[in-house]
């Protein structure tokens, strides 16, 4: 009896409840509060309905909210988190099945089958040859507009900065300073074969964005092997990387202008190289890997002085570059909009090699974007000057794999000197080039005791000295 007599006032209690929470619900969730809810509740919600991990920080949801939030629900999970993520600029990388992971908007990473869309509709604008021409008639001079170099800032008439000439096995290494504008400086190392006659090739090599920047081992392997087998190469930072950080900040790196100083820094060493007696015009190529090589298909794209270019670890139709410095200025909306392997494709027909694995974004690269490409060299009789190494079993990385898919390519576009830098088995032997400490690499000094008296320092100043210069 005082079990039942317990029950009523509890069930009372229990509809009072549900009937108040109701009223409550009712009361924030109507077109007078846009049903506007905490986002960590929508997500929580999302969790529970759909039986799935979101993985995210405090940070990224608090104090944000979604508004018309359960009306954005669907039946489909990846559909309701688009319809609530993207109002407010995020979205979920997909880890698994059941498991995702909360970032912000990304502009530069797309879903790989909205990628290969996207590519689709570019390959529809360009049937034919004379289309394709017609296509990158109007992306080129765009993309000199896009980085604010149309017209192109007057080139400063001082002569490079070099240290005195290292003698290795087989090459020489003396570290160079171009000045690109009046005080702003892109540094690097020029490494040439002891032995030179005639004309020989010159291979620029942008460095990626991987610690110790120019100064890393496979970055110095790779140009003492190009330079072993008779061709000269120049490594070079990034903006506001490696030497550079002389003059700038760490964060600068991110900000937009780094892609348009690293594309000036990169026509003003190829004018240096090409002043040189011992170059030759017709064998100009660059490789690079990672953010190197996104600035080495732009490089391409650009400048018809390179005839031979190299990619590594970077093409895809479904990434445009992680890095202000890759992606920072709107080259890709040129000409109602572009992507990387529509810009790789502007270098056909000159020789192309794409290096691709399996652990990044480059992963899709030969199912899709190579018969982009090849479509393109097709326009020109040469679809065979299109090539693509792709390493399923390896990552992001510039290893001896990707370097000697890069030697291939330059012994057999560039004819140098196979037997300079192979052993009695036929294999690549990189045990003759030297790996100097990072100091023995430095243009200025140990803490930049040589750097010139008008060096810019600080971003502000950079702003101001671009600034000037684009508007005489």
């Amino acid at each position: 009896m005082r079990n039942n007599q317990m029950k009523g006032p509890a069930l009372l209690l229990s509809i009072g409840l549900s009937l108040f929470l109701s009223r409550a619900v009712a009361q924030t969730q109507n077109s007078d509060s846009l049903y506007r809810q905490p986002l960590k509740t929508v997500l929580t919600d999302i969790e529970s309905r759909f039986k799935v991990k979101i993985k995210y920080s405090d940070n990224q949801v608090n104090d944000r909210w979604v508004n018309y939030a359960f009306w954005r629900f669907r039946p489909d999970v990846d559909e309701t988190l688009g319809n609530v993520l993207t109002p407010l600029d995020l979205k979920v990388n997909k880890e698994k099945p059941g498991v995702y992971k909360l970032k912000e908007y990304e502009y530069y990473r797309w879903q790989v089958q909205e990628g290969q869309n996207t590519l689709d509709h570019l390959a529809s604008l360009s049937p034919g040859k004379d289309s394709w021409e017609k296509r990158k008639a109007l992306i080129k001079p765009a993309l000199y507009e896009a980085q604010l170099l149309s017209p192109m800032p007057a080139k400063p008439l001082s002569k490079p900065i070099m240290t005195p000439k290292r003698i290795m096995d087989g090459y020489s290494v003396e570290n160079i300073a171009i000045e690109i504008l009046p005080g702003l400086y892109v540094n690097g190392s020029l490494y040439k074969p002891l032995k030179i006659k005639g004309k020989i090739p010159v291979v620029l090599s942008p460095d990626g964005h991987w610690p110790q920047q120019r100064y890393r081992a496979d970055a110095q392997i790779r140009c003492a092997m190009i330079a072993r087998m008779g061709a000269m190469a120049i490594s070079y930072d990034l903006f506001a990387w490696g030497e550079s950080l002389l003059q700038f900040k760490v964060e600068d790196h991110r900000r937009s202008l780094a892609q348009t100083m690293q594309t000036l820094g990169g026509i003003r060493i190829l004018d240096y190289v090409l002043s040189l007696k011992e170059t030759d015009p017709a064998r100009v190529g660059i490789s690079g890997g990672s953010g190197g090589g996104s600035h080495t298909v732009l490089m391409a794209a650009m400048d018809d002085r390179i005839k031979l270019s190299a990619p590594v670890v970077s093409l895809s139709s479904s990434f445009y570059g992680g890095c202000p410095c890759e992606s920072g200025m709107p080259v890709h909306l040129c000409a109602g909009g572009t992507n990387n392997v529509e810009i790789a494709a502007m270098a056909a027909p000159n020789p192309q090699l794409i290096v691709s694995d399996g652990k990044d974004w480059t992963v899709t690269v030969p199912e899709h974007d190579m018969p982009f490409l090849k479509t393109i060299y097709g326009y020109y009789g040469q679809p065979q000057l299109v090539y693509n190494v792709h390493l399923p079993e390896e990552g992001h990385d510039f290893g001896p794999s990707k370097r000697k898919a890069l030697y291939d390519f330059l012994l057999l576009h560039f004819k140098l000197s196979g037997a300079a830098v192979k052993d009695k088995t036929g294999a690549y032997d990189e045990s003759k080039c030297t790996v100097e400490k990072e100091p023995a690499m430095y243009v200025f000094g140990d803490k930049g005791a040589r750097l010139p008296e008008n060096a810019i320092k600080g971003f502000e100043q950079l702003e101001q000295v671009f600034k000037a210069s684009i508007s005489k």
